[in-house]
């Protein structure tokens, strides 16, 4: 038994430790919370809360699972292990594994179709993207300045840019009349309003294609950003979690490949994220990485990742998968495919009962539009769809206000975390929710 206090803290604890910028509070949050009393399980708990909140990629396991056991040095430090268990149990240095960092680059390259090229030597590495986020914030902006970041967006940045760093996040307001694109005049409006409130913007955050849309950014559109943040004389942070482009691998555009193209210049304000959360579906690992064309950045993000190193068993592991390139070929073609079947039978679900969704080309969600089904169009209408639909339909879907969306009725809904059962049993939960309500909305 624990030991019980019967009064409140009133010791004074930190500005950090009483601050509400987590973002803990958000309907995000509130949806995990409600899973985690009441999981779903087909056997035991079949009217429980089905998990589509979490953007995890489960549908490739299989693949990971047979490669470890088929290869048994990655987990062990025995006879053709390429080091051994001396090495990796003693001090590591922050730079990493070179064997790690190097197969990591390699990867990189891969997954993007080989049009572009990452040297191993600029990769710092970090545990998760979470951590390299927050790491390149604390080094581009100070406390009160800010970062312009497009709507909808991950809820988890309110934390990872803001909590601890004093860093502000000042929206980038986009919409579905363009399928919520990044333009030029929101580019601008976004900066102008940073201006209005006397904060000094240090740079841009762009999630591609990782963001609550699950759709990659069109190359002008990363022209344009590219060409706004030189002309401002500002930082590009690209946030690119790939997780398989369920059309083709052509779709998803690097900023890197961007880069090369103009033959690097004014490459030193552009920094890639990376993990290996989506592609691999291997939050628990924590591998997150830093990319950066600024020689101070790198130096500066070494520094400071060893608050966030990774264990060299880990890296040892993942140095050994990656670097199977018959392996990883493999993967990604079965991946993509997977996922690509998931998507369909996402949107196609979805649209026999009415409810359309954006077109996506990558990662792990779908974002539909249910805003028929709103009693009221404001955002105070959504929550109330969402409150039914978490807790009486028993699904964890994030509400688009939770990811800053300014039009209501947008949910983001995750389909590469669960069984093709569990999924069919998450459609017919939402028909026959959408059939109660039909006679009233549509």
């Amino acid at each position: 038994m624990g030991i019980e206090i019967e009064k409140p803290c009133v010791v004074e604890l930190s500005n950090i430790a009483v601050s509400n910028t987590h973002g803990e509070d958000s309907p995000y949050f509130a949806g995990w919370k409600a899973y985690d009393e009441n999981p779903y399980d087909e056997i035991t708990n079949p009217s429980g809360v089905i998990q589509m909140g979490l953007a995890e990629n489960q549908v490739s396991f299989d693949l990971l699972e047979k490669y470890l056991e088929e290869h048994s040095e990655a987990t062990t430090w025995g006879k053709g292990a390429p080091t051994s268990f001396r090495e990796n149990a003693l001090f590591q240095d922050y730079h990493g594994l070179y064997s790690f960092r190097a197969a990591m680059a390699t990867f990189m390259e891969q997954i993007r179709g080989g049009r572009a090229k990452f040297d191993p030597n600029r990769l710092v590495i970090t545990a998760g993207a979470t951590a390299a986020n927050e790491l390149l914030t604390f080094i581009l902006a100070n406390p009160g300045e800010a970062l312009l970041v497009p709507t909808p967006y991950y809820p988890g940045f309110d934390r990872d840019l803001r909590w601890r760093t004093g860093v502000k996040i000042v929206p980038i307001h986009c919409d579905s009349s363009n399928n919520f694109q990044i333009t030029p005049q929101a580019l601008e409006a976004a900066y102008k309003e940073a201006e209005s409130m006397n904060t000094k913007v240090r740079g841009v955050l762009i999630t591609n294609p990782s963001n609550p849309l699950g759709a990659t950014i069109q190359r002008s559109v990363l022209e344009h950003i590219l060409d706004f943040v030189t002309r401002k004389n500002i930082h590009l942070v690209s946030d690119e979690i790939y997780s398989g482009s369920v059309f083709s691998p052509s779709e998803f555009i690097s900023v890197a490949e961007i880069l090369e193209a103009r033959n690097y210049k004014d490459a030193e304000r552009v920094h890639i994220v990376y993990s290996l959360s989506k592609d691999l579906g291997l939050p628990g690992f924590r591998v997150g990485t830093i990319y950066s064309y600024n020689d101070k950045v790198v130096t500066t993000a070494r520094r400071m990742s060893s608050f966030t190193l990774i264990s060299s068993q880990t890296q040892h592991l993942l140095a050994s998968m990656l670097s199977d390139k018959e392996f990883t070929e493999l993967y990604i073609k079965t991946n993509r495919e997977r996922l690509r079947k998931r998507y369909e039978m996402m949107i196609e679900g979805l649209r026999s009962i009415g409810i359309e969704c954006l077109k996506g080309n990558g990662g792990l969600f779908c974002w539909m539009n249910m805003s028929a089904l709103l009693e009221k169009a404001t955002r105070e209408g959504e929550l109330e769809l969402w409150n039914e639909i978490v807790n009486e339909v028993k699904l964890n879907i994030s509400p688009g206000c939770s990811c800053h969306c300014s039009e209501p009725g947008w949910f983001r809904v995750c389909f590469a975390n669960m069984s093709e059962n569990t999924l069919h049993v998450a459609l017919e939960r939402i028909r026959n929710f959408v059939d109660k309500l039909r006679p009233h909305s549509f």
